[in-house]
């Protein structure tokens, strides 16, 4: 685990509150989670998250992961099936640019929020949010072991 938290309790909240913004334009859904390391690629270890947090059980599947290794300074961001099938390749290369435009200043949380929006403004394109949108997913940051 984190020997502190990698966020203060005013940038967790922002970050949080940047998720259920993005949501009220999508149906897609967007979950944040935090490791200190990743030995692995970034994308492989992306993938082992995505389905340890039941990610594929979004109705439309069109969850988004936006996985960051803090200490390695790596970043990975993959949709699930229903958005792999109507975005072009290299779909979220815009989003992690912005992010890590941020993370190179040690802007961390500003970073994600500013991924947060991107996504919630890509996904509205092809998963517009529809009235009996439900929110499928946990808003909260999801914290890794140190690994």
């Amino acid at each position: 685990m984190f020997e502190k938290p990698p966020f203060s309790k005013d940038q967790e909240d922002k970050i949080v509150t940047a998720i259920k913004a993005a949501e009220k334009n999508t149906s897609g859904e967007i979950k944040i989670h935090i490791e200190q390391h990743c030995k692995a690629d970034a994308y492989t270890k992306a993938v082992e998250i995505f389905e340890k947090l039941k990610m594929t059980a979004t109705e439309q599947r069109n969850g988004v992961l936006i996985f960051v290794a803090m200490k390695d300074k790596k970043l990975a961001i993959i949709g699930d099936k229903g958005i792999n099938e109507k975005v072009p390749e290299n779909f979220w290369q815009q989003t992690k640019n912005l992010m890590i435009g941020h993370f190179k200043e040690g802007r961390i949380a500003d970073g994600i929020v500013e991924g947060i929006d991107d996504a919630g403004l890509q996904l509205q394109k092809y998963f517009p949010y529809q009235k009996n949108d439900e929110n499928e997913l946990s808003d909260d940051i999801s914290y890794g072991e140190n690994q």
